[in-house]
Formats: structure tokens, C-alpha cells, sequence
């Protein structure tokens, strides 16, 4: 199992989100985050003193799936999410030891 974290555009998280449940993604976690990286938050001049206006906002998606549904999620996300331009995001892969449902005490792929 693999866990798949994706930190992309707020405002491309609709299509991404329409385009995963197509595939058949059924659940994921979402989160609004705060950051920068290559693309800087612009800053603003108020009688005469610099203010940076913060991180830039972004949403931050966290997915489980089996192996075999990893390059379906990926290549999904990387066509709907891309702009072309800086600060698209980026996608994390990560190895998952084990997933238990609390509820029934289901371990590993029956637990998804």
C-alpha cells in the first residue's frame, strides 16, 4: 500500500477531486494549507514600509491505495492539476507498513 500526498492549487481542487472519484477513488483526506516554494507570496508597500501578505494558500490532499491504483492517481492528479506554471504543487509517494480499521479490526487491504 502506498500513501500519496498531494499539495496542489486551491483552485484546481475541485477537477482533481471530480477526476479521482471517476477513477474510483472513494475516500481521501483534505486539507487548507499554507506555504511557498520556487513561487514566492507577493509583498505590498503601505506608507512606504514593505509588508509580505503571507504564505500562499494551497490544498493538501492524503490518499491510501493498493499498489496497483498508484500510477492511475498520479497520472490523474499531474493532467487535472497541472497550470503549466510555477506553483502547481507537488505529489509525495510513501510506503504504508499497515492500515486497521478500528471499527471491525480489518488489517491491511480489507481495511481500506
Amino acid at each position: 500500500m502506498k500513501k500519496i500526498e498531494a499539495i496542489i492549487r486551491t483552485s484546481k481542487f475541485e477537477d482533481v477531486y471530480e477526476a479521482l472519484t471517476e477513477i474510483g477513488i472513494a475516500f481521501m483526506s483534505t486539507y487548507d494549507i499554507k506555504g511557498f516554494g520556487s513561487e514566492h507570496s507577493s509583498s505590498q508597500v503601505y506608507r512606504g514600509t514593505t509588508y509580505n501578505v503571507g504564505f500562499i494558500p494551497r490544498t493538501k490532499i492524503e490518499l491510501i491505495v493498493t499498489e496497483d491504483h498508484v500510477d492511475d492517481v498520479v497520472a490523474t492528479i499531474l493532467k487535472v492539476a497541472n497550470t503549466g506554471k510555477v506553483g502547481d504543487g507537488k505529489i509525495f509517494i510513501m510506503d504504508v507498513e499497515s492500515v486497521i480499521r478500528i471499527r471491525t479490526g480489518e488489517v491491511g487491504e480489507l481495511a481500506l
